[in-house]
């Protein structure tokens, strides 16, 4: 109910004033059945423009620390995640990305639709960064197609670190549904990387993003890192 009452009601309507959602290839959304959406992730904002404009409930893998963080700001934000029925996500690796890939396959067991942003990530400076594979290993395992989304104008009018938005207009684009059963039988080890990259070549394609073959993380942390070994990276 309380997902209903933020799309219907509350947050739908106002989204739609502040960003002005132009849609494109909403007949790429199957009107039933398990499917992942695979978008780029360029603003916060990103979170509800998608799932607000979308006729079906759409369950997103969001990053474990939207439900860990401090203050009254950090309570806010898990309550709405948990009330939305988000699912969060460990992205430490190992144990706690195949906790990941559970919780999303348990999603599309139940016929529903899954999103997720495979460069795990948002990205800091507007480009495309290379995604990561359990994007991959769920739509192989579960044998569902993936739909390509492209956020357009999120990040010119919410960039990483901005709390209120702009007034203006973006872009939503869902692309044609891709289908990897041809991958049936293969070694899993060997197909997803393959998978991903066709998947991360929609996004850029429908995108029109500069593409990093780098995950967005790795260089996060570089940038990050103080002195002039962080400088000269920065450069290259």
């Amino acid at each position: 109910m309380f997902y209903r009452l933020l799309k219907y009601v509350f947050l739908g309507p106002l989204l739609r004033l502040l960003f002005r959602p132009r849609i494109e290839g909403m007949k790429n959304i199957p009107e039933s059945g398990a499917a992942i959406v695979a978008g780029n992730h360029l603003s916060f904002s990103d979170h509800f423009l998608m799932p607000t404009i979308l006729p079906r409930r759409i369950t997103f893998l969001a990053k474990a620390e939207y439900f860990t963080g401090p203050g009254l700001k950090g309570r806010l934000t898990a309550a709405f995640f948990r009330a939305v029925g988000q699912i969060p996500v460990d992205r430490s690796g190992g144990k706690a990305s195949q906790s990941a890939i559970e919780a999303g396959l348990g999603v599309l067991r139940r016929g529903e639709l899954l999103g997720i942003y495979p460069e795990g990530t948002r990205s800091h400076d507007g480009r495309l960064y290379r995604g990561r594979t359990g994007v991959a290993v769920m739509a192989l395992r579960a044998g569902v197609p993936v739909i390509p989304c492209a956020m357009v104008g999120t990040f010119e009018l919410q960039p990483p670190g901005r709390v209120v938005p702009r007034i203006g207009r973006v872009t939503i684009r869902f692309g044609r549904p891709l289908d990897f059963t041809r991958f049936s039988g293969m070694d899993q080890r060997a197909a997803v990387r393959s998978v991903t990259d066709e998947i991360m070549y929609e996004i850029m394609a429908m995108s029109g993003q500069e593409y990093v073959d780098r995950y967005a993380g790795d260089v996060k942390a570089e940038q990050a890192q103080p002195g002039p070994v962080a400088r000269l990276r920065r450069k290259g």
